[in-house]
């Protein structure tokens, strides 16, 4: 095919329309963490879970109550499964940044698709080069650095993030098998719709109401994660993840910056040396898959 083809134009359009929608997701992320640091010393985590996920549900609702049809899945348990792992899981999140340095939280939490590696290992019998697994293990190399004895009393916070983030990796799992049959606007709606009663029934436990200023920043959050989760789902149905993995590695600078403005947080050397090795073992794993899912479709 030329590349002067239409087809290769659509492509290219396509893939520069990914890399936009990537990189105004992974910016939104990044102000994310910070209105977590601002609200989790005063408002808990499963309480700001829980308003993250009904002013989520909110942003879909229209588009729940217009295409009611679609909302029909082939799974029940399993949906259930799903939203009580995302709610663990940033509950998880939402721990670490209240504790521990923005920057080093968001490093650690860039190991998911490492974990996701190994998950497909394990569960799914996919074979990996020895390259991918060298790759793997500079990646926990990476984390060991990050959550090094150094951080003191900040290690337990990191563990939280190293949870989080092999939590996130099963769930990425479950969507595999999912998306067989559902549809991806199915499945975000679906775990919003069931991740709000759920996240009710702690939260009321854990109840403080907020504050005018802390229920906007809560609405806020929501918004985003809503705008977010659409905005990186779209960016993946039109690329390749290998293609949009650097991208995602920004949110670490920016949100070193934001920290240090805001916080008056400044990373160690521990953290970009650590990040750096986290971030080059991913892009081998997602360029090891890419090479994997070319060779499948070669007519060769």
């Amino acid at each position: 095919m030329s590349v002067n083809s239409p087809d290769a134009k659509a492509g290219g359009y396509n893939s520069l329309l990914a890399a936009a929608f990537m990189l105004i997701g992974t910016t939104l992320t990044a102000f994310d963490a910070v209105i977590v640091r601002l609200l989790a010393h005063e408002v808990h985590p499963f309480v700001i879970v829980f308003f993250r996920s009904l002013f989520g549900l909110l942003v879909v609702l229209p588009w729940i109550l217009s295409q009611r049809q679609k909302m029909i899945s082939h799974y029940r348990i399993l949906h259930v499964l799903r939203a009580v792992m995302k709610i663990g899981a940033l509950v998880c999140f939402f721990f670490a940044f209240a504790a521990a340095p923005l920057a080093d939280v968001t490093a650690i939490m860039f190991t998911a698709p490492i974990f996701l590696t190994i998950g497909g290992w394990v569960l799914f019998g996919e074979k990996y080069s020895t390259g991918r697994m060298i790759a793997v293990l500079a990646g926990f190399v990476g984390v060991v650095i990050v959550i090094g004895p150094g951080q003191g009393g900040m290690t337990w916070a990191l563990t939280y993030a190293l949870i989080g983030s092999a939590v996130t990796a099963a769930i990425q799992l479950m969507l595999k098998m999912m998306a067989k049959h559902d549809s991806t606007q199915t499945l975000v709606s679906w775990n919003l719709v069931v991740m709000v009663p759920l996240a009710a029934l702690p939260a009321l436990y854990f109840w403080t109401t907020p504050t005018l200023a802390q229920f906007g920043l809560l609405a806020t959050q929501g918004v985003l994660g809503a705008l977010t989760m659409s905005l990186m789902t779209r960016a993946l149905g039109m690329a390749d993840a290998s293609l949009l993995a650097p991208i995602d590695f920004i949110r670490l600078p920016i949100v070193a910056i934001l920290a240090f403005l805001l916080f008056d947080e400044l990373a160690g050397t521990e953290t970009w040396i650590g990040a750096g090795l986290i971030f080059g073992s991913t892009l081998l794993v997602a360029g090891g898959a890419h090479s994997t899912r070319r060779k499948l479709r070669s007519p060769d």
